[in-house]
C-alpha cells in the first residue's frame, strides 16, 4: 500500500527552490472557490495591486501566469514575438541560453552576444549591438543563478527605450532580494517565480508588461471560438500558444473574465501570500536582509578558506558562488550535506559543473540561524575531507559580519 507522503527535514540552502515561509503554507491550506466567485475575482484584483508595488510599476497589466517560472518566461517570449522577428539576447549565464532556446523556438531570428561567465555586460556593448542588430527585443536575465551574477539594467533600459526596442527581463532569481524596479528602468515585461527570493513554491509566475508591451501583444489577439462575442475581431499573427496567450489571459484577468483556464486557486494563495509579507516587511529592508546575510555567508566562506567565484562588484544577494577547492570532490561534499546535516547546496552547469558551489541565502532562509548552521556544517564535511579548515572559522567570520 503506498504510504502517506513523508518527505525528509532539509534546510534549502541551494540556488532555489527555498524553503516556503511557513505563512505561505498556511495560506495555501485556504478552501477554493469558484473561479469566478466574486471573493476569488476579488482576490486576484488585489493581486494585481500587490505585485505591482513589488515590481516597482504602475503598469495596469500586472498580474499571474500559473506555471513555473519558466512559464512566464515562455508566455512573454510566445507572445512578444513573432517568426522573423529579430532579439538580442545578451549572455552571461545558463539562463540567457534558456532565453535563446525559448526565442529561437517562437521562430524569432536570435542574435546573441557573450560576455565570459563571472562577468556582466557594460551598457555600451549592448547600445552597440542593438545598434548593429536592430531587434524589436532585447531580452536579459537580471540574476543569473548559475553564475551568481546580477546584470546592473538601468543604463540598458534607457538605452532600449530611447532606440525604441522592448526589453524583456528574466527577474526569476533576483525579485525581492535585489533592488528592482520595472519603471524607473524602462523595463517593458517582467516575469519572476515566487521560489527565489520571494519565499514560496515554484508554480507561479508572477508578469507585468507596460502599455507599449500590451500593444504588442493586443495586436495579436485572437479570442477563442465559443467565447468569442461579434466584437472580438482577430488581428495581427496569432500567438503561437493558447496557454500561454498573454492576450487571452489579459481577458481572463482584467473585467471581461473571458475563461481562458481555470485559475490555480492555491498558488494564486500563496503568490499573494508571498507579496503580502514582503511588502509588510518593506521592500527595502527585504533587500537589505538578503544583502547582509548574503555578505555574512560571504564572509564565512572566504573564512573557510573558500574562494568566491566571479565578479565581486556585480554579486548577486542571495546567491553566492565559491570555487571548488582542489582535492575535493564536490559531489562528496554536497552529499555529506545532505546525508548528515539535512542541508542542501548546490554546484552548478556547463562549464561550472563541478567547479562551484553555489549556496543561497533567499526568502524564508535569508535569516542568521540559517547561515550560521550551513557554515558549520560544511565545515565539519571539509575538515572530513581533509581540508585545512581551523575550527570555527566560518562561523567566526560571519559574526563579524552581523556584529
Amino acid at each position: 500500500m503506498t504510504q502517506p507522503l513523508n518527505p525528509p527535514a532539509r534546510l534549502l540552502m541551494g540556488p532555489g527552490p527555498i524553503n516556503v515561509d511557513p505563512r505561505v503554507l498556511r495560506a495555501m491550506a485556504t478552501p477554493l472557490v469558484g473561479q469566478f466567485d466574486p471573493w476569488m475575482t476579488d482576490a486576484m484584483t488585489d493581486t494585481m495591486k500587490l505585485y505591482r508595488s513589488v515590481f516597482h510599476t504602475d503598469n495596469e497589466q500586472t498580474f499571474l501566469v500559473d506555471g513555473t517560472s519558466r512559464a512566464g518566461i515562455e508566455a512573454a517570449l510566445v507572445s512578444l514575438l513573432e517568426p522573423g522577428d529579430r532579439v538580442l539576447v545578451p549572455v552571461f549565464g545558463r539562463f540567457g541560453g534558456l532565453l535563446q532556446e525559448i526565442a529561437s523556438r517562437c521562430g524569432a531570428a536570435v542574435h546573441l552576444i557573450e560576455t565570459p561567465w563571472g562577468t556582466v555586460f557594460e551598457p555600451e556593448a549592448i547600445e552597440t549591438a542593438i545598434r548593429v542588430v536592430r531587434p524589436k527585443v532585447v531580452a536579459i536575465v537580471h540574476g543569473d543563478t548559475s553564475t551568481t551574477m546580477c546584470q546592473p539594467l538601468a543604463e540598458v533600459g534607457k538605452i532600449c527605450r530611447r532606440e525604441g526596442v522592448l526589453l524583456y527581463v528574466d527577474a526569476t532569481a533576483s525579485l525581492g532580494g535585489n533592488e528592482f524596479a520595472v519603471d524607473d528602468w524602462c523595463v517593458d515585461v517582467a516575469t519572476a517565480g515566487l521560489q527565489k527570493c520571494l519565499g514560496g513554491p515554484s508554480g507561479s509566475a508572477p508578469i507585468t508588461m507596460s502599455e507599449a508591451a500590451v500593444s504588442v501583444v493586443q495586436a495579436r489577439r485572437h479570442v477563442e471560438a465559443g467565447i468569442r462575442a461579434s466584437t472580438d475581431a482577430a488581428t495581427g499573427t496569432r500567438i503561437g500558444s493558447n496557454y500561454l496567450d498573454l492576450a487571452q489571459i489579459i481577458d481572463y484577468w482584467g473585467p471581461r473574465r473571458l475563461n481562458h483556464h481555470t485559475e490555480a486557486a492555491t498558488m494564486l494563495y500563496a503568490a499573494r501570500e508571498c507579496a503580502r509579507i514582503l511588502l509588510a516587511e518593506g521592500l527595502d529592508h527585504a533587500v537589505a536582509r538578503h544583502r547582509l546575510h548574503g555578505e555574512a555567508m560571504l564572509a564565512g566562506l572566504r573564512g573557510l578558506g573558500l574562494t568566491p567565484y566571479g565578479d565581486p562588484r556585480h554579486r548577486m544577494n542571495n546567491v553566492i558562488g565559491a570555487l571548488i577547492p582542489s582535492g575535493i570532490d564536490g559531489e562528496t561534499v554536497r552529499a555529506a550535506m545532505l546525508d548528515d546535516f539535512g542541508i542542501e547546496i548546490g554546484t552548478s552547469f556547463g562549464p561550472l559543473h563541478g567547479v562551484i558551489w553555489r549556496i543561497g541565502v533567499m526568502g524564508h532562509n535569508a535569516r542568521r540561524d540559517a547561515v550560521l548552521t550551513t557554515l558549520a556544517a560544511l565545515e565539519q564535511v571539509l575538515r572530513g575531507c581533509g581540508a585545512p579548515v581551523a575550527g570555527g572559522s566560518g562561523v567566526g567570520a560571519a559574526l563579524e559580519v552581523y556584529s
